[in-house]
């Protein structure tokens, strides 16, 4: 596959309007796709559930056996790195990291499907009695802008693996490499055809895709707001919504922190792609001792990171997704200003690039530090004494990540048990993720972990319950 051939691609036929593929750093056409409508979403489940059937009786290995090619494409690129520097706005290096977790989320996905299906059970009758996992059918997927790929393969490589088919749906701005490359992928891979369906488009897809009945499970990544719907409407047709949402992940920097190794670390969970990661590091919590000189040097740093086109440039950070979310992020931040927050570093735009940025002396009216930006933006602010640390990390309606920086792991770890988090992350920042690893966040960040093991497990699959008897059961009447 070539640069250029993805936008050729689409999985089948779709009638909605066209759509202009756009590179953020520059404003310039990659391509064009058509966007999908309610309709080519009923037509993609009818033709998905037939399929699927087939496909979940296939034998375990030759459903492994295309999740491992899948893999392997992933892990040799597959024409795909520029797609996500260029559309994405990514950094070479956060591509290639994108490339090398979907290479991992097939090849886990493909250890599923050779996982123990049910256990035996006892029973005071005289039959066999076990449980089995089967697979729901269709699978919805909706996938965001930020991590295209990885937030679009976790779902549907375990999905597929399982026995199911699977409609993605994936942000428009980011049609190709969160969507149309998986599709090209699963096809040299030798995924049979009608399994998965892509369809780039907007709220109407998605509405849709929840509201089909032949599509039993929806997986979604993106906003609160917009997983608050999707659950509202999941509930409503009675199926089940799996939502992994925003966060405002704090960093609590303790007394005994090294600032030498910090302020790198800080620097990552906070500007890494642009700030755009659910994960970010949102609130830096610092003790009050280290609090100046850590703003200070978070300052410097983000002064020393250079920020321009990734494809063509070597920098540290890439453009803003769009005009729309430069508006937010830096609404965001002169709001902050206006509250009292102290501009350290940043705060300045040249069209898409956005310095990174630290705001200093923020508190719970900090519009910056109280909402998620989803911008290269970090709020800093001072504690005192664990108890006020733990009391501000948990406080707002997030549950997402949290990084503890301590010389004493110990102490982290028994702080960590204070704060409701999803996943926690001791002398390291927030954002981190492995295919091993469950994922998920806790109270508006989603309804808890379903990526990884046994998770995918429960979330792909219905648990049946079967008996069998060598006779015809006879009852009183």
């Amino acid at each position: 596959m070539t640069f250029l051939d993805l936008t050729t691609r689409p999985s089948h036929h779709l009638t909605g309007p066209e759509h202009t593929v756009t590179e953020p750093a520059t404003g310039d056409a990659l391509g064009t796709v058509t966007l999908a409508t309610a309709e080519d979403v009923a037509a993609a489940a009818r033709t998905g559930s037939a399929a699927q059937t087939a496909w979940a009786r296939a034998p375990h290995l030759t459903r492994a056996a295309v999740l491992r090619r899948a893999g392997d494409l992933f892990a040799g690129h597959a024409g795909l790195r520029e797609w996500l520097v260029r559309e994405a706005g990514s950094i070479p290096g956060k591509a290639d990291f994108e490339l090398h977790v979907a290479a991992q989320e097939c090849y886990e996905a493909a250890a599923l499907a050779s996982r123990p299906a049910g256990q035996v059970l006892p029973t005071d009758e005289p039959r066999l009695s076990y449980t089995r996992r089967v697979p729901v059918g269709v699978v919805g997927v909706i996938a965001p802008f930020n991590a295209p790929l990885i937030l679009s393969i976790r779902s549907v490589a375990p999905a597929l693996a399982l026995g199911n088919a699977v409609v993605l749906k994936p942000d428009p701005r980011t049609a190709v490499c969160g969507g149309l490359a998986l599709a090209a992928v699963f096809e040299e891979a030798g995924l049979p055809e009608g399994l998965l369906h892509v369809l780039p488009g907007g709220p109407q897809a998605g509405q849709a895709l929840v509201a089909d009945p032949l599509v039993p499970v929806v997986s979604f990544t993106g906003s609160t707001a917009a997983g608050r719907a999707v659950g509202e409407a999941a509930g409503r047709h009675l199926k089940r919504a799996h939502l992994e949402l925003g966060g405002n992940s704090a960093l609590i920097v303790l007394e005994d922190a090294d600032l030498d190794a910090v302020i790198s670390t800080a620097a990552w969970g906070s500007f890494f792609h642009q700030g755009q990661i659910c994960m970010t590091a949102g609130r830096h919590l610092v003790h009050a001792s280290l609090y100046d000189e850590y703003v200070e040097r978070l300052a410097a740093k983000a002064d020393s990171l250079a920020v321009g086109d990734p494809h063509r440039e070597d920098v540290h950070l890439g453009p803003l997704i769009d005009h729309g979310q430069l508006t937010k992020v830096h609404g965001l931040v002169e709001a902050s200003t206006a509250h009292g927050a102290r501009l350290a570093a940043g705060g300045t735009h040249d069209r898409l690039f956005y310095r990174p940025t630290v705001l200093a002396d923020t508190d719970d009216r900090t519009p910056a530090y109280a909402e998620e930006v989803f911008g290269p933006v970090a709020p800093v602010r001072s504690f005192k004494t664990a108890d006020e640390a733990v009391a501000l990390a948990s406080a707002g309606p997030y549950g997402l990540a949290l990084g503890i920086v301590t010389r004493d792991p110990s102490r982290g770890l028994d702080l960590a048990e204070r704060v409701p988090t999803g996943i926690v992350h001791i002398n390291d920042q927030t954002v981190n993720d492995e295919a091993v690893a469950p994922f998920g966040g806790v109270a508006a960040s989603g309804t808890g972990s379903r990526f990884g093991g046994d998770a995918n497990l429960e979330a792909f699959t219905d648990l049946r319950w079967t008996t069998v008897r060598g006779d015809v059961a006879r009852y009183p009447f």
